[in-house]
């Protein structure tokens, strides 16, 4: 739905308990697992992030009985307009000596 890469998932309860890792193998015995296993819940609070498209999600899990029949889960609330990569960034400045301030390297002869 969110269209990650790489995500890392953690419950967001102050332990940091990694229910996915974008590090392959880490987390592959969590796959047959329910959320009720890890105690999440009605009112549970997920981080998603995506390292590689610089992006973090918060998800509140609310728990309902009014899916459509074969619906496992919805997203409702506020999802952004754009997902995926930045855009690139903007050509760096040239900078010959190793500040931005503008100043140019000396010139004079020492004389």
């Amino acid at each position: 739905k969110f269209a990650m890469v790489a995500p890392d998932v953690q419950i967001d309860d102050g332990k940091g308990t990694i229910l996915i890792s974008s590090e392959e193998g880490e987390t592959e015995a969590n796959n047959h697992r329910k959320l009720s296993d890890f105690a999440i819940r009605n009112g549970t609070r997920l981080q998603a992030d995506d390292f590689l498209q610089d992006y973090t999600l918060l998800i509140n899990v609310l728990h309902s009985e009014d899916l459509e029949k074969d619906v496992e889960f919805e997203v409702v609330g506020d999802t952004p307009e754009r997902i995926g990569p930045k855009p690139s960034e903007p050509p760096s400045r040239n900078i010959s000596n190793g500040s931005d301030d503008g100043a140019q390297p000396s010139t004079s002869t020492g004389k």
